[in-house]
């Protein structure tokens, strides 16, 4: 009958779009388009609410706020894997129902061939719902490999996302301690200035250009992880990024007596994850504007020098400053603006935790 053969079209076109997820979203380094990524779509629409409830929930009380929103993440981690589960129920219980008649007892309703596909998914296999025929059998120990796959796949996914979100809270935590919270790219070059710890900053620079290589790979292929916040209060991945860029950029073009290949190299890394990020996250930004005001600069400029730094001419200094910031500020403001992280100095410092419309 007709009916049943756009059942059974219906049930496959359902499992491909979540076993496509599953590949695009735990098994592929990168994920790439997003046709048929229902888990995607379900991810970025809940975030788009999120924030705004947590906002109403807790207005006026910031760190409950920074509570609510830093549950999203573990909470979707939970929401998705139903979600899967739940798709391959629809697919596989329109499946059996295309062949209902060769299922003992004879199902009437699609409910009953949701329930038979969710026990063989499961692989519970109660017997009081069984297969009679061919099509039947083979769909059914078909449906119980894919769900032991499936549970296999989302055990290895999570250990390996949260391996990766611990290795790096760790530099996060790090570099917080030698720059104070909330961080900052002056308060970096300034604290090592006042403690007489300059001679570790090429040190610093190669251990930041290591993590900032682990976070672009890392949250490219699970975009997951970039909506897990810090442990911490006032500390955040995008932070610690800006801090890096920004201490690298101060060191190539405004402070004359410090060597400054490793930082170079930092600015090239951290502005290629800032494009990368921002993209593949489908952050939207526009111009290259530095984000900061010449009066800023000079202020900070002040600091390096009270900390024992030779600073260059302000204004040539001023326009190479402006020039490779902006190469990565409106990436890096845009990251901090969609996942409302606390303003930080020259980071997101445009307020990005305004109350959503």
């Amino acid at each position: 009958m007709l009916v049943d053969i756009l059942a059974f079209a219906f049930g496959v076109l359902v499992i491909f779009a979540a076993l496509n997820d599953v590949f695009q979203t735990a098994i592929v380094p990168r994920a790439v388009g997003r046709r048929l990524r229902v888990g995607y779509y379900a991810w970025r629409g809940a975030w788009y609410v999120w924030p705004k409830v947590a906002w109403r929930i807790a207005a006026g009380d910031a760190e409950r706020r920074e509570d609510l929103l830093a549950l999203f993440a573990p909470a979707m981690l939970m929401v998705l894997p139903i979600i899967w589960l739940g798709l391959l129920v629809v697919g596989f219980g329109a499946i059996f129902w295309s062949m209902r008649s060769g299922i003992s007892p004879i199902g009437r309703s699609f409910a009953d061939s949701a329930y038979f596909a969710g026990t063989s998914i499961t692989t519970i296999g109660f017997g009081d719902i069984v297969g009679r025929s061919g099509g039947p059998r083979f769909f059914s120990i078909l449906a119980a490999a894919t769900g032991l796959g499936l549970f296999s796949i989302i055990t290895a996914f999570l250990f390996s996302l949260f391996g990766s979100f611990q290795a790096r809270e760790t530099f996060v935590v790090l570099l917080g301690a030698r720059t104070g919270v909330p961080p900052s790219g002056v308060d970096l070059l300034t604290v090592a200035g006042l403690g007489g710890t300059t001679a570790n900053l090429p040190t610093l620079m190669i251990d930041a250009q290591r993590w900032v290589a682990q976070v672009m790979e890392s949250h490219l292929a699970y975009p997951a992880l970039a909506y897990f916040r810090s442990s911490h209060d006032y500390q955040s991945w995008v932070g610690t990024l800006g801090t890096l860029l920004d201490a690298a950029t101060l060191l190539v073009t405004t402070i004359d007596d410090f060597g400054n290949g490793q930082a170079r190299v930092l600015y090239d890394l951290g502005r290629h994850a800032t494009h990368d990020l921002a993209g593949h996250l489908g952050i939207e930004w526009s111009g290259n504007a530095p984000g900061l005001e010449r009066s800023e600069f000079d202020r900070a400029c002040l600091r390096l020098r009270d900390a024992g730094y030779r600073i260059g001419d302000p204004d040539a200094a001023w326009h190479r400053f402006a020039s490779l910031r902006g190469a990565y500020a409106p990436q890096l403001d845009g990251l901090a603006r969609f996942f409302a992280i606390p303003p930080l100095q020259w980071i997101g410092d445009r307020s990005p935790l305004a109350r959503p419309h």
